[in-house]
This record gives structure tokens, sequence and C-alpha cells, in this order.
């Protein structure tokens, strides 16, 4: 009955003709056909994921009003930093750690040193290097944003920053550190901090800056 909304009566059994029956190639051909169609989206929906799981720790950083790029220390550059930390005592942090290199030379050199760094990748990348040189009891890392750590009881400041952000980790630094405690930038140095020290050149220049020295100057309006 058309358009009608109930079950249509079943027919009897005597009356029923069996349907087409497929060959077994042709069933098997089907069977091939619809695994590949549910596995190739399968390997593409999976890799898409897994490249937005490495992708975004490093795309989330640039859309961030000011980006701090990763950029590995060359070894001149550790070296320069591991001789201006000569004398020093007290805890270390590197802001910004990467991939932990300087963290793990200052804990070789007997500090307790921290790294901070925003890259998750790059932190268990870091702690995996750090149980690999055999100093994972004195070199720590942790998954953070720079601006929402307080670094007062840091006696040794590390940064590699960009010239961006320069200005705002000087008032906060000044803010926060003590009297005795030291700051190296490598790269770029402070805008209004006159350095107490510098060495090396180019990209391998460090700047060294005392707290005490710069408050008692007071060169910052």
């Amino acid at each position: 009955m058309e358009g009608g909304v109930g079950t249509p009566p079943e027919t009897p059994n005597e009356e029923r003709q069996p349907g087409p029956v497929l060959p077994a190639s042709l069933e098997a051909k089907g069977l091939k056909r619809s695994s590949w169609g549910l596995l190739i989206p399968g390997i593409v929906g999976g890799t898409l994921v897994a490249v937005y799981a490495v992708a975004t720790p490093f795309v989330m950083p640039a859309l961030r009003k000011i980006c701090v790029p990763f950029v590995p220390a060359t070894s001149k550059q550790v070296e320069n930093v591991v001789r201006m930390l000569q004398s020093r005592r007290g805890p270390l942090v590197d802001i910004g750690s990467g991939d932990g290199r300087i963290v793990i030379a200052a804990a070789k050199e007997g500090f307790a040193a921290v790294g901070y760094e925003l890259n998750p990748w790059l932190v268990w990348y870091s702690r995996y290097r750090a149980w690999r040189e055999g100093v994972w009891g004195s070199a720590t890392f942790h998954i953070s944003d720079l601006w929402k750590v307080t670094f007062s009881q840091y006696s040794n400041v590390v940064i590699f920053g960009v010239p961006q952000m320069m200005p705002q980790l000087e008032k906060k630094l000044e803010l926060e550190l003590k009297d005795d405690a030291r700051v190296i930038a490598c790269r770029f140095p402070f805008p209004h901090w006159t350095p107490d020290q510098v060495t090396g050149e180019g990209i391998d220049t460090v700047w060294v800056y005392d707290v005490s020295t710069f408050r008692g100057r007071g060169k910052r309006p």
C-alpha cells in the first residue's frame, strides 16, 4: 500500500525468491576495499593528530605577544656563561632553557640548576639529557611561562631573550632579585642596565649584570 506507514506483510516462505549470490572473489574484493576504506582515513587522521601534537608547542608561543624562538646555544656561548659563573655560589635558573644545555653545564659545575621552558617537548628532552649526563639530581626542568614565575630565590640568572622582551624582563628581575644576584644575558643585552662584564663576540657575546651594581647606579628611570 503506497504511502502507508505500517509494516509490510511478510511473504510466505514458499514464495520467497533467493537473492543473487555474489561470487566469492567479488565478495573478497568488496571486503578488502572496505578495509582499505577504513584504514586509510585512520592513518591520515592519526598522522594529523601526531603532527598537531608535535607542532602545537612550537606554534603556540608564536601566537603570544612576545615570541621567544628556540635557538640552541653554541658551545662557545655555554663556555662563556660557565666562565662568568666562576667563583659564584647559590642556585641558578635558566629562563627559557630550551634543550637544557646551560642548566646541565651549570649542574656539572656544582650548581643546583633549574630551567623554565614553555615547550613541553624540550623540557622532556632536557630531563632525558640530564639523566644521560648523570646530573638529573641537580638539574631540574619545569614547563612554565616565565612571566608567571618568581625568581627571587635564585642567585644566578641566565637568559637567552629577544629584544622585545628585555625591557619587561629587566623590570621584573630588578623587582624580584636580591642584591647579591647576578644576571647573565646572552645574544641581546638589557636596554637600561650597564654591564659589569662583557665577554665573547657576535652571537656568542655574554653580558654580565650584578644586581647590587645597577641598583646602586640607578641607571633605569
